[in-house]
């Protein structure tokens, strides 16, 4: 006679990115030809088989100052959405530099409040019971108090975190309940094919120089 085979519960994983973040870790490191990443698939792939993906929220902002620089970025949240990823925007905001000895002014862009978002969903979504274990993607010390928050206010709850390229922080890793290093070849083994359909039949391709 066969035993019963328990039915043991997975953790539930959601995944919080960081798009800045992640992106100029990947430039700084040399990862040029990683850009095309397909995020749900690096996420499934920095599971453990105890764990099932839940949802996937990708912060970021949209980039104003440059077209060529826009439309990359729109085809890469597009190939984003046809895996369901969830889209937070913050502000790209325009500010100024001066010159101290010749006074010229030159323009600087800023992304803005994506740190503010991602902590203030990771702590709804803790309240709101959806996942065992956040897994955040980013090295920002911004995100060090709403990591501790979460730990002290939601005991059977833990924030995993997983560090773009050049993007480790040590207290980050000093309050999180876990920690890893996402390495070059995992990247490149998660990247989109180099045509994205999209639910209405267009094809997305990957930027030209992005290869």
């Amino acid at each position: 006679m066969n035993e019963a085979i328990p039915n043991v519960e997975k953790e539930r994983v959601t995944v919080y990115v960081d798009g800045f973040n992640l992106y100029f870790g990947m430039l700084e490191a040399g990862y040029h030809n990683c850009k095309w990443l397909n995020l749900k698939a690096l996420a499934l792939s920095l599971l453990k088989p105890n764990q099932e993906l839940h949802s996937i929220n990708y912060f970021t902002s949209r980039v104003s100052n440059n077209p060529s620089k826009q439309r990359r970025q729109t085809a890469y949240i597009e190939a984003l959405e046809t895996e369901d990823i969830h889209m937070f925007y913050g502000h790209y905001q325009k500010d100024s530099i001066v010159c101290k000895h010749c006074a010229h002014f030159w323009p600087k862009y800023n992304e803005k409040m994506t740190d503010v978002n991602i902590a203030t969903q990771m702590l709804i979504d803790a309240y709101q019971d959806k996942y065992d274990m956040a897994m955040l993607i980013s090295g920002d010390s911004d995100l060090v108090p709403p990591i501790k928050a979460i730990h002290e206010n939601f005991k059977q709850k833990r924030v995993f975190v997983a560090f773009p390229p050049n993007r480790y922080n040590n207290s980050v890793e000093l309050v999180a309940k876990g920690s890893l290093i996402i390495g070059r070849k995992k990247l490149l083994d998660n990247q989109f094919p180099e045509k994205v359909k999209k639910k209405d039949g267009y094809t997305l391709k990957k930027p030209e120089t992005w290869s």
